[in-house]
Order: C-alpha cells, then sequence, then structure tokens
C-alpha cells in the first residue's frame, strides 16, 4: 500500500505524535508498503529516512511548538499526496483541510487519529497566532464536522473516545491504543549507571520523562516530591526532557532548598530513554492532559511501577494498586500514594511485574496490525466505489490533477 501520514509537524521536532508516526512507519515498511509523511517546515533537514515529503510553512514559535503555517502543499506535494491509497490524519486543524481538499475528491480514504486534548491544550498548540479563539465552541463547531467528514476516526484510549464525544463528535470512533517497540525497554544494555548520572546507589529514584511545560503539571508534582523528601532523605526526582518550564522549576527547587535532591537531565536522544529509565525506582506524572501517555507505557514495559492521576489517558493505562497507582488530583492523596511507593519495597516489586505485563497490549506489532487492517479495509471500500464510469472520471482527475 502507499500511505500517507499527515501531520502539522515532524521531526526535528520531538513529540509523542512525531515518535508515534516514526516508528508506525517503520514498521509498516518492513512489512512491505509505503509510507510517505507530509508536514511543513524544516525543507533544509537531512532526514533519516525515506518519502519525508516538505512543503513551505511560516515559523510559529517553533522552539515550542515546532509549528510551521501553511494552508497548502507544495504543487510536488500536492501530485504526491493525490497518489495515496489512504490519508492518515495526525492533526486536524492545518493538516485536516488540506486532507479533505486533495484527498476526499478522489475517493481517497480520510483517516483521523486523535492524539491530543485539544479542549485543553489549545493555547498551547497555537500560542501566538489564535489566543482565546481555539477553545471548547471552536472545537464543538470544528471537530464534529471535521470528523464527521473522514472515514476513520480513532482514538488512542477509551477516555479520549468519551472527550470526544462530549465535544459532540457523533460518528462512530474505533479505538486503537498507539503501540511501542518494546523491546529496547525491556531489555535495555545498560549503558549508564547512576554514578554516572550522579544519583545515589542507595537512593530511591523517582523518574519523568517528557516534555517540561506547564500542562504537564510538573509544579504539582515538585510540590508533591517535597513533601515525600522531607520525611525521607533517601529519596530523589529526576526529570528527562526539556521545556519552557525548565528554569521555572529550577527556581520551585532552589527556593524549596531541595535543589540536590532533583536532578534535571535534559534533553537526551529517545534513543537513549530506556538507558535513564532503568535508573528510576518509580516513574511519576502528574500530567491531567494526556490523549495516550507513550512515555508512561514506555516507563511500564521498563518495569517502573507508575503514579498518575485519575484521568484520560493516564486512567486508561494504569489500573490502580494493580499495575500502578492512581490518585485523584489533589496534593494530600498523591502526596500519600507517591509515600507509599517510596516507603514499600514489596509494592513497588508488585506493581512492577504487573506493568511489564500490562505494556504488551501496546506492542507496536499489535497495534500496527490493527491499523493496517482499517486502511486495508477501506482502501478496498474505496475500490469498489470507483468502480465504472464514476471511477474512470476519477481515475481522469488522478491522472490530471
Amino acid at each position: 500500500m502507499r500511505i500517507g501520514m499527515m501531520l502539522d509537524m515532524y521531526k526535528p521536532h520531538i513529540s509523542g505524535v512525531t515518535n508515534y508516526v516514526s516508528l508506525n512507519k517503520r514498521v509498516l515498511e518492513s512489512w512491505g508498503h509505503k509510507v510517505f509523511v507530509f508536514t511543513f517546515g524544516n525543507e533544509d533537514y537531512e532526514d533519516d529516512e525515506l518519502y519525508v515529503v516538505r512543503s513551505p510553512g511560516v515559523p510559529l514559535n517553533v522552539h515550542e511548538t515546532g509549528l510551521h503555517l501553511s494552508f497548502r502543499y507544495s504543487l510536488p506535494a500536492q501530485r504526491k499526496v493525490k497518489s495515496m491509497d489512504v490519508a492518515h490524519v495526525h492533526h486536524p486543524f492545518l493538516t485536516g483541510p488540506l486532507a479533505l481538499r486533495y484527498c476526499k475528491p478522489r475517493g481517497i480514504p480520510i483517516i483521523f487519529t486523535n492524539h491530543t486534548r485539544y479542549d485543553l491544550y489549545a493555547h498551547h498548540y497555537l500560542p501566538s497566532v489564535v489566543p482565546d479563539v481555539i477553545g471548547e465552541t471552536f472545537l464543538r463547531a470544528y471537530l464534529p464536522n471535521f470528523c464527521a467528514r473522514c472515514d476513520l476516526v480513532i482514538a488512542p484510549s477509551p477516555g479520549v473516545k468519551t472527550v470526544m464525544h462530549d465535544l459532540g463528535v457523533n460518528c462512530e470512533i474505533t479505538v486503537i491504543p498507539n503501540g511501542i517497540d518494546l523491546q529496547p525497554f525491556q531489555n535495555p544494555p545498560r549503558r549508564l549507571t547512576r554514578a554516572e548520572a550522579g544519583l545515589p546507589e542507595e537512593a530511591v529514584v523517582l523518574m519523568y520523562v517528557g516534555r517540561i511545560s506547564s500542562e504537564k503539571n510538573l509544579a504539582f508534582l515538585l510540590r508533591a516530591f517535597f513533601g515525600v523528601a522531607a520525611a525521607r532523605p533517601g529519596v530523589m526526582l529526576a526529570l528527562v526532557g526539556d521545556g519552557p518550564e525548565m528554569d521555572n522549576l529550577r527556581h520551585q527547587a532552589e527556593y524549596s532548598g531541595m535543589a540536590d535532591r532533583v536532578r534535571f537531565f535534559g534533553k537526551v536522544d529517545y534513543a537513549a530513554v530506556p538507558d535513564y529509565l532503568a535508573l528510576a525506582d518509580v516513574f511519576v506524572t502528574a500530567s491531567e492532559t494526556e490523549v495516550h501517555p507513550l512515555s508512561l507505557i514506555e516507563a511500564m514495559a521498563a518495569g517502573l511501577p507508575p503514579l498518575g492521576i485519575a484521568s484520560p489517558g493516564v486512567g486508561d493505562t494504569i489500573v490502580d494498586d494493580a499495575n500502578g497507582f492512581l490518585a485523584q488530583p489533589d496534593m494530600a492523596a498523591f502526596t500519600a500514594k507517591l509515600m507509599r511507593l517510596v516507603m514499600e519495597p514489596e509494592t513497588r516489586r508488585r506493581l512492577a511485574e504487573k506493568a511489564r505485563e500490562s505494556a504488551w497490549l501496546y506492542d507496536i506489532n499489535k497495534t500496527a496490525r490493527q491499523v493496517l487492517a482499517e486502511y486495508e479495509r477501506l482502501a478496498v471500500e474505496s475500490g469498489r466505489r470507483l468502480r465504472g464510469w464514476a471511477g474512470f472520471r476519477q481515475r481522469l482527475r488522478n491522472f490530471f490533477p
């Protein structure tokens, strides 16, 4: 098959969506399919993979969002996208309308995966362009109409499906998790030691991996950690990632007198993430804005017992007191469960074992086959619709775009 992945931003911008698309592309290509990525900006970037098709775009706060603004593809990109068997949209606002413009008239099936809590991320998604515009009112007007025009809508978790229905999306929504490659996390080569990372060998290490930004609720996480660390000297917090809140969190740690108990590793190469997870005893996140938290699943695959806040995405992944702990968005409740994970090594071992088992639900080979089956079904159905005189006219349009 010729599969088009359509995104607003791609490498070198690093995000859960970028990693998911890159991994799925690699797996699908290993099965003999051609996968094209259509995106904007960074036209001078040297990709380490084939079939990345970039169109010009105006950079908008690129350091934080990776976004380039454009409302059309270049002519070569237009010709290429019209040759796809299916088009998979991963961002609805810029890329979505282009899929409807270029693919819908040619009978190319359009798939949309809702990767983001746009109702909560609006200001982060387009902070310098449309402040106070993309809110719930806009989403209720836009998202249901866009989804209704797609041939398949995917939610990565049941909680996200519920959120979409609450926003007025009334078409059928299929739940297919975003998968990960389990192998690097379950069998890391141990290329990094605690001593090399500046972490005491005997400490209980709590680790967060992800973007260091306000929507991740990291100030809450630090306050909970300070409460635990004040009572337990042998515990440390490690944060892996970068983002606009880095300086604020450093100042928060210094002001609280805990700067020596919080280790900021900054941005690391994605291939090194398993090495850092292998240093930890517990994975922690306080984010309530996740759709399908890949970093959480990666930590579970690495055998770390997780702690998160009950919310869509995180609450669909962690089963409280079975493969991790879930807390309500309350400082006392979150801190109490964090303290249990620090104080109870047997609880950590029990939850870690179940976390590792649960991660198999998200094996990329399993989830990619589910998505591929939908691609193939839609391509066959599209082929049936394009038989006869209507199909002949359609093929003429494809030949003479």
